[in-house]
C-alpha cells in the first residue's frame, strides 16, 4: 500500500488520479467528464464551445425541467408527529411549529430543490450536516476527488473558493486555531495567497484580478497514517481537514493546515436516482439523452447547412460573353436592367431546393420521440395540445400513466429526506421546542375544529371539578351551556391563533418523520371540479345541503372545495362544532371566568 508524507501530497496524488477514468464492464466512465457533459447539455452549451454558426436546439432542459415538477416534494407533505401514544396529541404543536416557524427560518424548501435538482440532472444528489439546522447541498462540480465507483466509500475532498471575507467569518466555526489542528491562523493564509500569482498557461505572465480568491480543499473520510504527522494521527481515522496551498516565493508549491479533527461518519449522505453497480452516480436525467441530443445537435446542423446552400442564387448561362462582361456574377445590376445576350443563348436559375430537408425533420422528430419516451415526458404531461379527436378519457390515462416514473423516484426521495429528518433535523427541532417557543399560526378548518373540540373538553373538565370542590352540584344544562361558551369565544375572532409550546414540554418526548406522497401534486382545478360535482346536486336544496353538511366526511369535502378556490373555509363557519349556533344562554359567572382561551398550549389539548 502507497504511503504519503503529508495530507498535502495525498491529496494531490488523489486528485491527480482523479483525472483518470474508470472501467465498468468495458465501460470508461469518469466522474468529471459526466458532472461537466451534464452541465453544459442542461444549458445548452456544446463540450467543444458555442459558436455562432453552430446553432445548438435544447432538447435536454425542457425534459429535466418536466422531471423536476413532476418529482417534487412539498414542505407541507412533511409530517412530524410525537411517537408515543400516551402524548401523541402533542403532534399538533410540533407539526405548527414545524410548518409555520422552522421550515420559513431555515429554508428547508431550498435544500428539498437543491437536492432533487442536483439528483435529476447528475443521477445523485449529496447532503452535508452542518451545525446549523439546515443541511447544505454539495455541489457535484465542487468535487476535487473521490472514489469513482462508490462516492462515500473512501476520503473524498470538496474544493472551495473563498474570499478574504468569507474567509474571515470561518473563523467562528474554529478555523486557523491551533487547537483545532491549525498550523497557520486565517490571516496569516490570506497574507500568504495574496503574495501567490495566477499565471496564464500561454504567456506565463501573471493574471490581473480585482478579487482574490483563496483556494481550500475540505477533506471527510477514513485517511492514512502520515510520515509526517507526527504523533497525533498514527492510524486509519475518520477526520475532517480544511487545507490550503500557496506558492511560496520561490515558485513551489506549499500546503497548510486550517483545521483538522478526528470527527464521527454520518455527516454526508447520497441520494441516487438510478443506481448504476460499481459507479459514485447513478443514472442521470440529462445522461439518459446525451445521444438524443447529440444527434439533434447533428440534425440541427446539417438543415442549417443546407439552408445556407439554399439561400444561395446560382446563375448559369449558354452565352460565354455574359460571364466575360461580369466576372463578379450579376450581383450589382439594378432593378429592371437588361443584360445584351448573344442569338440563341438563355440565362437561368441553377435549381438548389433542399429535397432531403424532409429527411432530417423525420430524423430530428424521431430522436425527439425518443428522448421524450426516455424521460418519460409524453405531450401531455408537457402541456402540449392532444391531437383533435383524443377521447379525454385516453387523455387522463396518458396522463396519469405518464406520472408512473416519476412518482417511483418521488417515493425514492421521500424516503432520502425521511432520513435526514431523523438523524439530522429532528434533533435541531427537538432542542430548540423543548426550550419553549411562542409563535402564530394559520389554523385550517380541521385544526380548529380538532383544536377547539379538545380545548372545550379540557376546560368543561376543570369547570366540573371546581364546581365540585366548591362544594356546589353541576348539572348536564350547566356543563353544555359552558362548553358553548367556551366554543364560541375560541372560535372568535377567526383562525389565526397563537400557539404557545411550554418549557419543558418535549422532554424525553420522541419525534417521528413521515411524508405524505399520496397527497401531493394535486391538480387543483381538476380536484374542484370533480367535488363541485358531487355536489352540483346538492345545491338545488337548501334544506338537503344543510343535512349533508351534519355528515363529517361531507362537511370535509365541503372545506376542500373552498380551499382548492382559493377561499378561506372559515369565512363561512360561524363556529368549528359543525352544529348551528344556539342563541346565547345565561351560566355561572364561575364558568364564565375561565371561557377565553387566547393561546394554545399541549396541556390545554390534552386527554
Amino acid at each position: 500500500m502507497r504511503t504519503y508524507p503529508s495530507i498535502f501530497d495525498y491529496i494531490t496524488a488523489q486528485e491527480q488520479a482523479f483525472l483518470q477514468p474508470i472501467n465498468i464492464n468495458g465501460w470508461d466512465w469518469s466522474f468529471r467528464e459526466h458532472v461537466k457533459t451534464s452541465f453544459f447539455y442542461h444549458h445548452g452549451r456544446l463540450l467543444n464551445g458555442n459558436d455562432p454558426d453552430t446553432p445548438v436546439k435544447n432538447i435536454t432542459r425542457p425534459l429535466l425541467n418536466l422531471q423536476l415538477r413532476a418529482e417534487d416534494l412539498d414542505v407541507k407533505d412533511i409530517v412530524l408527529y410525537v411517537d408515543d401514544p400516551d402524548d401523541y396529541h402533542l403532534s399538533f404543536l410540533v407539526k405548527k411549529y414545524h410548518d409555520d416557524v422552522f421550515v420559513q427560518e431555515n429554508n428547508i424548501d431550498e435544500f428539498l430543490d437543491e437536492v432533487k435538482e442536483s439528483k435529476v440532472v447528475y443521477g445523485g444528489g449529496l447532503a452535508k450536516k452542518m451545525n446549523r439546522a439546515r443541511p447544505e447541498v454539495i455541489p457535484l462540480q465542487s468535487i476535487a476527488f473521490c472514489d469513482q465507483t462508490n462516492l462515500l466509500g473512501a476520503p473524498l475532498a470538496f474544493k472551495h473558493y473563498y474570499n478574504p471575507d468569507e474567509l474571515k467569518d470561518m473563523e467562528r466555526q474554529g478555523w486557523g486555531k491551533e487547537a483545532n489542528g491549525a498550523d497557520v491562523t486565517v490571516d496569516e493564509l490570506i497574507v500568504l495567497a495574496q503574495d501567490s500569482k495566477t499565471l496564464d498557461k500561454t504567456t506565463g505572465q501573471p493574471i490581473p484580478s480585482t478579487t482574490k480568491c483563496i483556494e481550500l480543499y475540505e477533506v471527510h473520510g477514513t485517511l492514512p497514517p502520515f510520515v509526517a504527522d507526527g504523533t497525533e494521527f498514527q492510524k486509519y481515522e475518520y477526520q475532517f481537514a480544511i487545507v490550503g496551498f500557496y506558492t511560496d516565493s520561490e515558485g513551489k508549491k506549499k500546503g497548510v493546515t486550517l483545521f483538522r479533527k478526528i470527527q464521527k461518519k454520518g455527516n454526508l449522505k447520497l441520494l441516487l436516482r438510478d443506481k448504476i453497480y460499481s459507479r459514485a452516480l447513478g443514472f442521470g436525467g440529462a445522461e439518459e439523452l446525451f445521444e438524443p441530443q447529440v444527434w439533434t445537435t447533428y440534425s440541427v446542423q446539417r438543415q442549417k447547412d443546407l439552408l445556407d446552400a439554399t439561400s444561395k442564387i446560382i446563375l448559369k448561362s449558354s452565352d460565354p460573353a455574359i460571364a466575360a462582361r461580369h466576372p463578379t456574377g450579376l450581383k450589382n445590376l439594378s432593378n429592371l436592367e437588361i443584360i445584351d445576350m448573344q442569338d440563341g443563348t438563355d440565362i437561368s436559375q441553377i435549381d438548389t431546393t433542399p429535397r432531403s430537408m424532409v429527411l432530417f425533420d423525420k430524423f430530428e422528430q424521431g430522436m425527439k420521440d425518443h428522448a421524450q419516451l426516455t424521460a418519460s415526458a409524453f405531450d401531455p404531461n408537457l402541456g402540449d395540445t392532444a391531437p383533435s379527436g383524443t377521447p379525454f378519457k385516453l387523455q387522463d390515462l396518458l396522463v396519469t400513466e405518464g406520472k408512473g416514473l416519476h412518482e417511483y423516484r418521488r417515493k425514492k426521495f421521500a424516503k432520502f429526506i425521511e432520513e435526514v429528518y431523523r438523524d439530522w433535523i429532528i434533533p435541531h427541532i427537538q432542542e430548540q421546542i423543548t426550550s419553549g417557543t411562542k409563535f402564530l399560526s394559520e389554523l385550517s378548518v380541521e385544526d380548529m375544529k380538532y383544536v377547539t373540540d379538545c380545548i372545550v373538553r379540557n376546560q368543561a373538565n376543570e369547570f366540573i371539578k371546581k364546581m365540585v370542590l366548591s362544594g356546589k352540584l353541576v348539572t348536564q344544562e350547566e356543563v353544555d351551556q359552558y362548553k358553548e361558551i367556551v366554543r364560541q369565544e375560541f372560535s372568535r375572532g377567526g383562525n389565526k391563533k397563537f400557539v404557545k409550546i411550554l418549557k419543558g414540554e418535549f422532554t424525553k418526548k420522541p419525534l417521528a418523520v413521515k411524508i405524505n406522497i399520496k397527497g401531493m401534486q394535486k391538480d387543483l382545478a381538476k380536484q374542484t371540479d370533480k367535488l363541485v360535482n358531487i355536489f352540483r346536486q346538492i345545491f338545488a336544496s337548501p334544506l338537503a345541503f344543510q343535512q349533508v353538511m351534519q355528515i363529517p366526511g361531507m362537511a370535509k369535502v365541503w372545506n376542500e372545495i373552498l380551499e382548492y378556490s382559493g377561499l378561506t373555509p372559515g369565512d363561512f363557519t360561524s363556529t368549528y362544532s359543525g352544529q348551528p349556533i344556539p342563541s346565547p344562554m345565561q351560566v355561572n359567572p364561575q364558568a364564565a371566568a375561565g371561557a377565553n382561551a387566547p393561546q394554545l398550549t399541549g396541556n390545554q389539548m390534552g386527554q
